[in-house]
């Protein structure tokens, strides 16, 4: 993280840097690497005005305040700053479980019709549906299986994040085919 301060008809001590860099390291906390923040301070007459600049990977974000003290207006810019930076972080957080949702987490599934098979003619789809693949453990999913009306259980492993299917075998038995 790198910030640059400056600053206009006002002296800048080290008590405002420091409470500017306390401030801006809660701030970092949700902003991707490389970060440049430049804050310009300026005291005009009765009113001080913080001007704060955020750039980081994704964007830019930029708060301004104005106010009668300059740790007053330091605060609030980055307080702005921080509520921006909240939103954009959830933002992108949400942009990525959605697509966990919708990439990886439902299969097709479709059943043909036997007769259609053994004339040796295009098989014939007689019904379709879409199977949710949950995250459990082979056991939960033996328990799943046992408590399902299909054969088979699609589910991720947990240990491995692999899609395995688990099915009832005609022998009581289970068999397991896991992706490689």
């Amino acid at each position: 993280m790198n910030i640059d301060f400056l600053a206009r008809n006002l002296e800048l001590d080290d008590t405002i840097r420091e409470y500017a860099t306390d401030k801006l390291d809660k701030v970092s906390k949700f902003l991707e690497d490389p970060v440049e923040i430049h804050l310009t301070l300026e005291q005009e007459k009765h009113r001080a005005i913080a001007e704060v600049r955020i750039s980081h990977r994704f964007g830019v974000m930029q708060a301004t305040e104005e106010t009668d003290e300059i740790l007053d207006s330091i605060n609030l810019a980055i307080d702005k700053a921080e509520k921006q930076a909240r939103r954009s972080r959830k933002k992108f957080i949400d942009k990525r479980r959605k697509a966990d949702r919708v990439n990886g987490k439902n299969w097709p599934m479709e059943v043909l019709e036997p007769s259609s098979i053994a004339k040796g003619q295009s098989p014939r789809i007689i019904k379709s549906s879409v199977l949710s693949i949950k995250p459990m453990s082979l056991d939960e999913a033996a328990l799943h299986l046992e408590g399902s009306r299909n054969d088979f259980v699609v589910f991720r492993d947990v240990g491995s994040g692999q899609v395995n299917v688990l099915y009832k075998r005609r022998d009581n038995n289970y068999g397991l085919i896991s992706a490689e």
